[in-house]
């Protein structure tokens, strides 16, 4: 690892690096002020009165210098360079893909679309939420099934929920799987299938399958086409599946979709697989959207995010997410998936691609690669060259002992085999050819004699599709330039102002921190590269691991899982394996406070353990004595304690290495819910108080950004002993979300030891300056015995003759989003500041939550009727209150504008709409 070492975190002696002022909001004045608000002398006393003594740092805690910006893309560009990006034909669901410049420019690197959060305050989310209902649009078009969600994080964890809603009810524990799967697949199918007690069985789809195998059976996968190109046929196994009421599931290639007859036409259930390949780059594995449709019948089991369309309280259409009972915050560990998180980002990425393309330019590029490859197939034949021509779409596999050097290929069972995709030439072709065959060949001669290619025995797409309107306006760059900056101005990100969303750490994206994700070095990598290609990735992953490790105490990081609810499994699994290898095969209870995040529950059940919960006192903290029951009760089934720290209710609880000591002393395992990390950056380390293992978001304390909802990045820590369990195969690939991990390592190089001390710091400070000006007017309803918070706190709306959803809305019109709205507490609202905003913007927050404060008293309704409209102000007002009290009460020098009025979220659930019609 190449760091300097010889700086102490604690040491700030040192100057700090320009970009540590730039990426934190309050001045060294404006912080002084803040302190000497909160009747202090120095930061170190607020520190002292918020972290306990027990676990705060003492100094040996060594990072990198900070640097500037161009010196860390200097050395960055360097590591880069260690890559070798050759051109790679492996396939396996990962493909050389072109993403339209206006899409690359005006989406992936505009931040309107990546900085903002998940759209949970519909009304000023619309143009997130229409972007991601194409998306559901085009994956319904392109399946011949009726429902879609907003997308999952990769095709082997779609597959997986796949596989368990299929079980979901079912009596049987036997999963077929087609034994010509994506490996990377079938490695997430197993691990996921090993808790739950499913028995993964691999038949050969055109094979002699026995009617007793389909009888035990709950569910069927089949991958089309399959990991040596072919396109199976499938009717008489979906004939006999349904006789034995045996759910029929697809992985379909997206572009092989576009020519083929829709895999819900066949009669499959369920179809998944990856939008890669729809203008989103290799990036060596993610990340990317995964696609997940379904019969109607099936839709509240469906898991994931759905956007739906509703109503707001003018009768105009709107849209919002659906379906939220079913979802984590709500069922816990009951709900249908731990997956709380979409590819937002990414999903919206290939919607706009549909949408540039349409229906006829997604033909003409699929109708090319399949005429490709029949040339290929072709020419192999007129060169002597034994090739396997079964009907298939992109694959060819030929029998050769020679090696390509040119290009990354896969060399299996003396085949080379190879996939051609949207970059595909004529010049490529030859090359291949030249390459492989031992005679010479002219391709476009090959090309000219050649018709266009129909499959004898694969059923065609043969109906109209994709004619919705927003597939057929936007084939110009200039009206998709348009369309794109229409959507991003019904949206809130930070472009606009401070989101101040509890618990989800909206902080600066800095743009130099995502510049090296567009470089070719990293996202023109494929997951399955040769290693000696890879010696950039390898330096930039070890490096981040050290750091992580550094901050953390924990002896090693898997980087793999790509949410934090995959973290959450991922930690999980480590522990139960970790008894396993002791013989405590016994030990499956988790202990999970009632104040946990909602998909704790769900990742525990997930991971085959039994949820006790834990009960929480008056101030919010863990009821260390309902605690010690309970470990003591289970402790030989015990198994592990899910705890957030700081808590979930906001404070550092002193307790902490009580309740490690507790579940130790019982047998269990500590996992700590790294949700809250970026408060204790610097300040505390979770292995050396006790912590076992823990989940780091590296899209909430290390920067990379929301994306409107994903794409995130998850990783775990975990202590010595955990070490050898740790690489639980939860993602498609085995590097997770590769690409965008320069942003976390970019973050922390240019902070350095001291930068990221001082992040923590001022992050606490911001929160209880803004926790001490709001009381006043809303009681902050959980506090340390100190009075401080941690870097969040909630606001009680409980006694208010409004609703905390009221004031949400009323923010609105003051031109903020809303905290985190009624969680962990009904009724409240969470708030996190972080570092990043000035202190002006947090006065600013101040002033409107004082004067909705005073509004609540005075004028009800013009909360209860929030947000208003440009167009409600323009139109008959009827209201008791002026146009000017309800839109401009604040006088902003830029007003921004909801996009809807209220939104009627039962109707929207009542009368489901998850796609154009």
């Amino acid at each position: 690892m190449r760091v300097n070492c010889n700086h102490p975190l604690n040491n700030l002696t040192k100057s700090m690096s320009d970009f540590v002022r730039r990426h934190i909001g309050p001045s060294e004045a404006e912080q002084t002020q803040m302190l000497n608000d909160l009747g202090l002398s120095s930061m170190d006393e607020l520190i002292r009165q918020i972290v306990p003594d027990s676990i705060l740092l003492r100094g040996d805690y060594k990072l990198p210098d900070g640097c500037s910006e161009q010196e860390a893309l200097t050395e960055l560009k360097e590591i880069a360079q260690q890559n070798i990006v050759k051109r790679s034909l492996i396939g396996q669901g990962y493909y050389g893909t072109i993403t339209p410049p206006v899409i690359l420019r005006n989406v992936f690197e505009n931040p309107e679309w990546y900085t903002s959060y998940t759209p949970y305050q519909a009304e000023i989310s619309q143009g997130r939420l229409e972007a991601l209902f194409n998306f559901q649009t085009l994956i319904t078009e392109l399946t011949g099934l009726s429902i879609a969600n907003a997308s999952l994080l990769d095709e082997g964890t779609a597959a997986a929920e796949a596989m368990i809603l299929a079980h979901s009810g079912s009596k049987k524990n036997v999963f077929l799987v087609d034994d010509k799967i994506f490996p990377q697949t079938l490695s997430v199918l197993e691990t996921r299938a090993k808790p739950l007690g499913i028995e993964i069985t691999l038949i050969d789809i055109e094979g002699s399958i026995s009617l007793e195998k389909i009888d035990t059976a709950f569910g069927v996968l089949v991958q089309l086409p399959d990991n040596t190109g072919k396109i199976k046929q499938t009717e008489a196994l979906l004939r006999i599946a349904d006789v034995y009421k045996c759910m029929k599931i697809a992985i379909v290639d997206p572009m092989c979709q576009v020519l083929m007859k829709p895999v819900g036409e066949m009669g499959f259930d369920i179809a998944v697989g990856s939008m890669q390949r729809f203008g989103v780059p290799m990036g060596y594995g993610g990340p990317h959207a995964a696609f997940f449709a379904i019969n109607e019948k099936y839709k509240r089991k469906i898991p994931g995010r759905i956007v739906g369309q509703s109503v707001d309280n003018q009768g105009n259409k709107a849209l919002r997410l659906a379906l939220q009972t079913r979802e984590q915050h709500i069922r816990r560990d009951k709900a249908t998936s731990n997956i709380c998180t979409a590819q937002a980002l990414l999903a919206n990425i290939a919607g706009f691609y549909a949408a540039y393309h349409g229906s006829e330019g997604l033909k003409k590029i699929a109708t090319r690669i399949l005429k490709y490859r029949q040339v290929l197939i072709k020419a192999f034949k007129f060169t002597g060259t034994a090739v396997d021509d079964s009907e298939g779409f992109d694959t060819i596999r030929i029998k050769t002992n020679k090696k390509v050097d040119e290009f990354n290929m896969r060399y299996e069972n003396g085949f080379v085999v190879f996939s051609i995709d949207e970059l595909t030439s004529l010049d490529e072709i030859q090359r291949i050819l030249d390459a492989t065959c031992e005679r010479q060949i002219d391709v476009r001669k090959v090309f000219e004699s050649t018709e266009t290619y129909k499959w004898f025995t694969i059923p065609e797409r043969n109906k109209p599709w994709l004619t919705q309107e927003v597939f057929n306006s936007y084939h110009s760059e200039t009206n998709m330039m348009r369309y794109i900056y229409e959507l991003g101005s019904k949206d809130f990100s930070l472009v606009n102002g401070m989101i101040p969303l509890g618990s989800c750490t909206m902080k600066l994206n800095a743009a130099s921190e995502l510049m090296p994700v567009s470089w070719p070095e990293f996202a023109n990598m494929h997951p399955f590269a040769p290693k000696e290609q890879t010696l950039g990735y390898d330096i930039l992953i070890n490096e981040l691991k050290g750091w992580l490790c550094e901050i953390t105490g924990f002896a090693d990081v898997s980087l793999q899982p790509n949410a934090g609810s995959q973290g959450e499994y991922a930690g999980l699994l480590a522990i139960q394996e970790y008894h396993k290898s002791r013989g405590d095969d016994k030990r499956n209870v988790c202990l999970i406070p009632e104040s946990a995040h909602g998909t704790n529950g769900a990742s525990a059940v997930m991971a085959g353990m039994k949820v006790v919960t834990i009960k929480c006192d008056d101030n919010g903290n863990i009821d260390t004595n309902d605690l010690e029951k309970q470990a003591i009760m289970n402790t030989f089934e015990l198994a592990a304690v899910m705890v957030t720290y700081p808590s979930t209710h906001g404070v550092f609880e002193s307790t902490i290495k009580d309740i490690c000591r507790i579940i130790h002393d019982n047998g269990g395992q500590v996992y700590l819910d790294g949700a809250n990390l970026n408060a204790q950056v610097g300040l505390a380390k979770p292995c050396n108080y006790g912590a076992d293992v823990c989940h780091m978001n590296l899209h909430k304390t290390f920067c990379i950004p929301h994306g409107g909802g994903g794409p995130g990045v998850g990783p775990i820590g975990v202590a010595e002993h955990l070490v050898p369990f740790m690489n639980q195969r939860v993602s498609a690939a085995e590097q997770g979300s590769a690409s965008i991990l320069p942003i976390s390592w970019m973050y922390i190089r240019m902070m350095g030891g001291d930068g990221l001390q001082k992040a923590s710091e001022v992050s606490l400070l911001s929160a209880n300056w803004l926790a001490n000006k709001i009381d006043p007017y809303f009681k902050v309803l959980y506090k340390a015995e100190s009075g401080r918070v941690a870097h969040e706190c909630i606001f009680d709306c409980r006694n208010l003759p409004v609703t905390a959803e009221d004031i949400a809305k009323r923010l609105m019109d003051y031109g903020f989003h809303a905290p985190t709205l009624s969680w962990p507490v009904s009724n409240t609202m969470m708030a996190e500041p972080t570092e990043s905003e000035s202190l002006n913007e947090l006065q600013r927050f101040v002033d409107a939550m004082e004067m909705i404060g005073r509004e609540i008293f005075t004028i009800p309704d013009i909360v209860k009727n929030a947000p208003h409209t440009e167009s409600e102000v323009c139109g008959q007002w009827t209201h008791g209150y002026t146009r000017e009290e309800a839109c401009f009460p604040n006088r902003p020098k830029h007003k921004f504008w909801p996009a809807v009025s209220r939104i009627n979220n039962a109707y929207g659930d009542r009368n489901l709409v998850c796609a154009c019609s």
